[in-house]
Protein backbone atom coordinates (compact mmCIF):
# COMPACT_ATOMS: atom_id res chain seq x y z
CA UNK A 1 0.00 0.00 0.00
CA UNK A 2 1.12 3.59 -1.36
CA UNK A 3 2.23 5.63 1.90
CA UNK A 4 0.62 9.06 1.80
CA UNK A 5 2.72 12.21 1.37
CA UNK A 6 2.07 13.11 5.40
CA UNK A 7 3.53 9.51 6.55
CA UNK A 8 6.65 10.11 4.38
CA UNK A 9 7.39 13.19 6.00
CA UNK A 10 7.04 11.51 9.47
CA UNK A 11 9.10 8.62 8.45
CA UNK A 12 12.26 10.71 6.95
CA UNK A 13 12.22 13.17 10.00
CA UNK A 14 12.68 10.35 11.98
CA UNK A 15 15.59 8.41 9.50
CA UNK A 16 17.12 12.16 9.28
CA UNK A 17 17.26 12.50 12.83
CA UNK A 18 19.72 8.79 12.78
CA UNK A 19 21.82 10.55 10.78
CA UNK A 20 22.35 13.81 12.36
CA UNK A 21 25.91 12.09 13.72
CA UNK A 22 26.86 12.44 10.60
CA UNK A 23 27.33 16.34 11.33
CA UNK A 24 30.36 16.78 13.28
CA UNK A 25 30.06 17.85 17.07
CA UNK A 26 32.01 21.66 16.73
CA UNK A 27 34.25 20.81 19.02
CA UNK A 28 35.71 18.32 16.21
CA UNK A 29 35.32 20.99 13.23
CA UNK A 30 38.05 22.38 12.00
CA UNK A 31 38.15 26.22 11.56
CA UNK A 32 39.73 28.55 9.39
CA UNK A 33 42.36 30.07 11.53
CA UNK A 34 43.53 26.56 12.09
CA UNK A 35 44.90 26.80 8.57
CA UNK A 36 45.81 30.38 7.41
CA UNK A 37 48.39 32.58 9.53
CA UNK A 38 47.10 34.34 12.56
CA UNK A 39 47.61 37.89 12.75
CA UNK A 40 48.04 37.92 16.56
CA UNK A 41 50.50 35.45 16.99
CA UNK A 42 54.51 36.44 16.46
CA UNK A 43 55.99 35.57 13.13
CA UNK A 44 52.91 36.13 11.47
CA UNK A 45 54.57 38.25 8.56
CA UNK A 46 56.76 35.53 7.59
CA UNK A 47 54.05 33.36 7.49
CA UNK A 48 51.75 35.42 5.31
CA UNK A 49 55.04 35.75 3.05
CA UNK A 50 55.17 31.93 2.91
CA UNK A 51 51.16 31.62 1.84
CA UNK A 52 52.31 34.25 -1.28
CA UNK A 53 55.44 32.45 -2.14
CA UNK A 54 53.21 29.37 -2.39
CA UNK A 55 50.12 30.78 -4.68
CA UNK A 56 52.65 32.69 -6.67
CA UNK A 57 53.40 29.04 -8.36
CA UNK A 58 49.82 28.80 -9.48
CA UNK A 59 48.24 29.28 -12.78
CA UNK A 60 46.03 32.44 -13.26
CA UNK A 61 43.60 29.58 -15.03
CA UNK A 62 43.45 27.75 -11.64
CA UNK A 63 43.07 30.96 -9.71
CA UNK A 64 40.12 31.53 -11.85
CA UNK A 65 38.50 28.39 -10.83
CA UNK A 66 39.54 28.92 -6.92
CA UNK A 67 37.43 32.00 -7.47
CA UNK A 68 34.34 30.67 -9.08
CA UNK A 69 34.67 27.73 -6.48
CA UNK A 70 35.09 30.71 -3.52
CA UNK A 71 31.39 32.98 -4.97
CA UNK A 72 29.74 29.73 -5.47
CA UNK A 73 30.46 28.63 -1.41
CA UNK A 74 30.17 32.66 -0.26
CA UNK A 75 26.62 32.58 -1.76
CA UNK A 76 25.43 30.19 1.27
CA UNK A 77 22.65 32.25 2.20
CA UNK A 78 21.03 31.16 -1.00
CA UNK A 79 21.46 27.62 -0.17
CA UNK A 80 20.01 27.80 3.18
CA UNK A 81 16.83 29.97 1.97
CA UNK A 82 15.91 27.07 -0.92
CA UNK A 83 16.57 24.38 1.82
CA UNK A 84 13.77 25.85 3.81
CA UNK A 85 11.23 26.45 1.32
CA UNK A 86 9.59 23.10 0.95
CA UNK A 87 6.38 23.18 2.87
CA UNK A 88 6.51 19.94 4.54
CA UNK A 89 9.94 20.45 5.87
CA UNK A 90 10.20 24.15 6.61
CA UNK A 91 11.87 25.33 9.87
CA UNK A 92 9.07 27.27 11.03
CA UNK A 93 10.66 29.39 13.48
CA UNK A 94 14.32 29.40 12.29
CA UNK A 95 14.86 27.95 16.19
CA UNK A 96 13.18 24.43 15.08
CA UNK A 97 14.03 20.83 16.74
CA UNK A 98 12.80 18.59 14.30
CA UNK A 99 15.05 16.90 12.91
CA UNK A 100 15.25 18.69 8.83
CA UNK A 101 15.68 21.66 10.87
CA UNK A 102 18.48 20.67 13.27
CA UNK A 103 20.21 19.33 9.95
CA UNK A 104 20.28 22.33 7.73
CA UNK A 105 21.28 24.80 10.55
CA UNK A 106 24.16 22.60 11.23
CA UNK A 107 24.73 22.07 7.66
CA UNK A 108 24.46 25.94 7.00
CA UNK A 109 27.23 26.20 9.81
CA UNK A 110 29.90 23.23 8.42
CA UNK A 111 29.39 25.01 4.85
CA UNK A 112 30.12 28.73 6.05
CA UNK A 113 33.71 28.00 6.81
CA UNK A 114 34.35 26.80 3.63
CA UNK A 115 33.76 30.84 2.00
CA UNK A 116 34.96 31.82 4.86
CA UNK A 117 38.86 30.81 4.83
CA UNK A 118 38.80 30.51 0.71
CA UNK A 119 38.12 34.06 1.18
CA UNK A 120 41.07 34.72 3.38
CA UNK A 121 43.31 32.99 1.33
CA UNK A 122 42.86 34.30 -1.78
CA UNK A 123 43.18 38.06 0.30
CA UNK A 124 46.23 36.54 1.75
CA UNK A 125 47.40 35.58 -1.57
CA UNK A 126 47.71 38.28 -3.24
CA UNK A 127 47.21 37.18 -6.68
CA UNK A 128 43.28 37.99 -7.43
CA UNK A 129 41.37 41.48 -7.48
CA UNK A 130 39.49 41.70 -4.06
CA UNK A 131 36.65 44.04 -5.20
CA UNK A 132 36.27 42.39 -8.36
CA UNK A 133 35.42 38.76 -6.41
CA UNK A 134 33.69 40.54 -3.59
CA UNK A 135 31.33 42.53 -6.39
CA UNK A 136 30.82 39.50 -8.06
CA UNK A 137 29.55 37.58 -4.50
CA UNK A 138 26.98 40.39 -4.07
CA UNK A 139 25.83 40.13 -7.91
CA UNK A 140 24.91 36.34 -7.13
CA UNK A 141 23.46 37.11 -3.94
CA UNK A 142 21.06 39.42 -5.49
CA UNK A 143 20.28 37.51 -8.47
CA UNK A 144 19.60 34.47 -6.93
CA UNK A 145 19.37 30.30 -6.85
CA UNK A 146 16.58 28.12 -8.14
CA UNK A 147 17.53 25.07 -8.33
CA UNK A 148 14.17 24.21 -10.76
CA UNK A 149 13.43 21.43 -8.07
CA UNK A 150 9.70 23.23 -7.55
CA UNK A 151 8.02 22.69 -4.55
CA UNK A 152 8.91 19.11 -4.99
CA UNK A 153 11.08 18.02 -1.70
CA UNK A 154 12.14 14.92 -3.32
CA UNK A 155 13.89 16.47 -6.59
CA UNK A 156 15.65 18.67 -4.20
CA UNK A 157 17.42 15.78 -2.49
CA UNK A 158 18.05 14.38 -5.73
CA UNK A 159 19.61 18.35 -6.20
CA UNK A 160 21.64 18.37 -3.29
CA UNK A 161 23.25 14.77 -3.56
CA UNK A 162 24.16 15.81 -7.09
CA UNK A 163 25.47 19.21 -6.04
CA UNK A 164 27.58 18.35 -3.22
CA UNK A 165 29.38 15.52 -5.14
CA UNK A 166 29.98 17.92 -8.10
CA UNK A 167 31.21 20.33 -5.39
CA UNK A 168 33.44 17.49 -3.81
CA UNK A 169 35.25 17.15 -7.10
CA UNK A 170 36.03 20.87 -7.90
CA UNK A 171 37.59 20.85 -4.35
CA UNK A 172 39.48 17.94 -4.56
CA UNK A 173 40.68 18.65 -7.99
CA UNK A 174 41.58 22.28 -6.64
CA UNK A 175 43.37 20.64 -4.02
CA UNK A 176 45.38 17.97 -6.34
CA UNK A 177 46.54 20.69 -8.65
CA UNK A 178 47.64 23.30 -5.98
CA UNK A 179 49.48 20.10 -4.38
CA UNK A 180 51.30 19.79 -7.33
CA UNK A 181 52.19 23.52 -7.97
CA UNK A 182 53.98 23.58 -4.69
CA UNK A 183 50.76 24.86 -2.40
CA UNK A 184 50.13 22.77 0.11
CA UNK A 185 47.92 25.67 2.25
CA UNK A 186 45.90 25.72 -0.68
CA UNK A 187 45.57 21.82 -1.18
CA UNK A 188 45.28 21.55 2.51
CA UNK A 189 42.13 23.55 2.64
CA UNK A 190 40.53 22.26 -0.23
CA UNK A 191 41.23 18.77 1.08
CA UNK A 192 39.66 19.37 4.05
CA UNK A 193 36.54 21.19 2.44
CA UNK A 194 35.86 18.10 -0.29
CA UNK A 195 35.84 16.00 3.42
CA UNK A 196 33.18 17.78 4.77
CA UNK A 197 31.13 17.80 1.14
CA UNK A 198 31.76 14.13 0.93
CA UNK A 199 29.98 13.78 4.41
CA UNK A 200 26.93 15.79 3.05
CA UNK A 201 26.54 14.16 0.12
CA UNK A 202 26.21 10.74 1.68
CA UNK A 203 23.72 12.15 3.83
CA UNK A 204 21.18 13.32 0.92
CA UNK A 205 22.16 10.49 -1.00
CA UNK A 206 20.85 8.21 2.00
CA UNK A 207 18.03 10.77 2.50
CA UNK A 208 16.70 10.05 -1.05
CA UNK A 209 17.37 6.40 -0.34
CA UNK A 210 15.30 6.27 1.81
CA UNK A 211 12.36 8.11 -0.30
CA UNK A 212 13.11 5.25 -2.87
CA UNK A 213 12.21 2.73 0.17
CA UNK A 214 8.90 4.36 0.49
CA UNK A 215 8.14 5.94 -2.67
CA UNK A 216 9.62 4.53 -5.38
CA UNK A 217 7.69 4.94 -8.44
CA UNK A 218 7.71 8.86 -6.95
CA UNK A 219 11.15 8.98 -6.41
CA UNK A 220 11.87 7.78 -10.20
CA UNK A 221 9.79 10.48 -11.23
CA UNK A 222 11.29 13.19 -9.12
CA UNK A 223 15.01 11.85 -10.39
CA UNK A 224 14.06 12.01 -13.77
CA UNK A 225 12.07 15.27 -13.78
CA UNK A 226 14.80 17.32 -12.11
CA UNK A 227 17.90 15.64 -14.67
CA UNK A 228 15.64 16.64 -17.62
CA UNK A 229 15.83 20.18 -16.66
CA UNK A 230 19.54 19.75 -16.16
CA UNK A 231 21.27 20.33 -12.64
CA UNK A 232 21.77 24.15 -12.73
CA UNK A 233 24.84 25.16 -11.04
CA UNK A 234 24.86 27.17 -8.10
CA UNK A 235 26.82 30.06 -9.94
CA UNK A 236 25.02 30.12 -12.49
CA UNK A 237 24.31 33.93 -12.39
CA UNK A 238 26.81 34.94 -11.35
CA UNK A 239 27.83 38.69 -12.50
CA UNK A 240 30.94 41.09 -13.01
CA UNK A 241 28.77 43.94 -13.77
CA UNK A 242 29.97 43.95 -17.69
CA UNK A 243 26.84 42.17 -18.96
CA UNK A 244 28.89 39.13 -20.74
CA UNK A 245 27.86 35.92 -19.31
CA UNK A 246 30.64 35.15 -16.39
CA UNK A 247 29.17 31.81 -15.56
CA UNK A 248 29.86 30.45 -19.48
CA UNK A 249 33.51 32.09 -19.56
CA UNK A 250 34.32 30.52 -16.13
CA UNK A 251 33.22 26.96 -16.99
CA UNK A 252 35.21 27.26 -19.75
CA UNK A 253 37.98 27.70 -17.24
CA UNK A 254 37.30 24.68 -15.03
CA UNK A 255 36.98 22.00 -18.16
CA UNK A 256 40.55 23.46 -19.77
CA UNK A 257 41.84 23.27 -16.32
CA UNK A 258 40.37 19.89 -15.26
CA UNK A 259 38.61 21.06 -12.13
CA UNK A 260 34.98 20.15 -13.40
CA UNK A 261 34.51 18.82 -16.59
CA UNK A 262 31.51 17.36 -18.47
CA UNK A 263 33.06 13.87 -17.85
CA UNK A 264 32.16 14.65 -14.37
CA UNK A 265 28.77 15.49 -14.58
CA UNK A 266 28.33 12.12 -16.31
CA UNK A 267 30.33 10.59 -13.77
CA UNK A 268 27.82 12.11 -11.04
CA UNK A 269 25.15 10.90 -13.05
CA UNK A 270 26.38 7.30 -13.32
CA UNK A 271 27.26 6.73 -9.65
CA UNK A 272 23.58 8.15 -8.15
CA UNK A 273 22.61 5.97 -10.58
CA UNK A 274 24.14 3.08 -9.86
CA UNK A 275 24.31 4.27 -5.65
CA UNK A 276 20.11 4.23 -5.93
CA UNK A 277 20.01 1.19 -7.38
CA UNK A 278 18.04 2.18 -10.47
CA UNK A 279 17.93 -0.80 -12.40
CA UNK A 280 16.85 -2.62 -9.73
CA UNK A 281 13.53 -0.70 -8.92
CA UNK A 282 10.14 -2.87 -9.53
CA UNK A 283 7.75 -0.86 -11.25
CA UNK A 284 4.45 -1.37 -13.05
CA UNK A 285 3.96 1.98 -14.13
CA UNK A 286 4.71 2.76 -17.54
CA UNK A 287 5.23 6.52 -16.59
CA UNK A 288 7.57 5.36 -13.80
CA UNK A 289 9.05 2.49 -16.40
CA UNK A 290 10.03 5.12 -19.03
CA UNK A 291 11.84 7.16 -16.27
CA UNK A 292 13.77 3.96 -15.87
CA UNK A 293 15.03 4.06 -18.69
CA UNK A 294 15.72 7.66 -19.30
CA UNK A 295 17.70 7.34 -16.48
CA UNK A 296 19.40 4.58 -17.15
CA UNK A 297 20.56 5.82 -20.36
CA UNK A 298 21.51 9.53 -19.42
CA UNK A 299 25.18 8.98 -18.21
CA UNK A 300 25.79 7.43 -21.58
CA UNK A 301 24.48 10.10 -23.51
CA UNK A 302 26.75 12.48 -21.49
CA UNK A 303 29.60 10.49 -21.79
CA UNK A 304 29.22 11.54 -25.98
CA UNK A 305 28.98 14.76 -25.31
CA UNK A 306 32.17 15.13 -22.80
CA UNK A 307 34.18 13.41 -25.72
CA UNK A 308 33.13 16.36 -27.71
CA UNK A 309 33.59 19.16 -25.31
CA UNK A 310 36.94 17.62 -24.70
CA UNK A 311 37.78 18.23 -28.45
CA UNK A 312 36.26 21.33 -28.51
CA UNK A 313 37.59 23.42 -25.11
CA UNK A 314 41.39 23.31 -26.76
CA UNK A 315 39.75 25.58 -29.97
CA UNK A 316 38.34 28.34 -27.67
CA UNK A 317 40.09 31.71 -27.34
CA UNK A 318 41.21 32.75 -23.58
CA UNK A 319 39.43 35.73 -22.37
CA UNK A 320 40.59 38.12 -19.68
CA UNK A 321 39.15 37.85 -16.44
CA UNK A 322 38.55 41.01 -13.86
CA UNK A 323 38.96 38.51 -11.12
CA UNK A 324 42.77 38.44 -11.77
CA UNK A 325 43.23 41.90 -12.70
CA UNK A 326 41.99 41.33 -16.49
CA UNK A 327 44.98 39.12 -17.28
CA UNK A 328 43.56 35.80 -19.77
CA UNK A 329 42.14 32.54 -18.52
Amino acid sequence: MKLARHEIVDELQNFIAALLPRLKPLTDSWQPSDLLPDLSHEGWRDKIEDVRKKAATLSDDLFVALVGNTVTEEALPSYQTWLNRYDVLRDETGTSSTPWAQWTRTWTAEENRHGDVLNRYLYLSGRVDMRSVEITTQHLLRNGFNTQSEDDFYQAFVYAAFQERATKICHTNVAKLAEQGGDSTLARMCFLIAGDEARHEEAYKRFFGKIIEMDPEGALNAFAAIMRKKISMPARLMSDGTGRDLYTAFAIVVQRTGVYTTQDYADVISHLVEYWKIADIKTFSQNALKDQDYLLGLAPTYDKQAEKMARLIPSIDKEPFPWIFNRLA
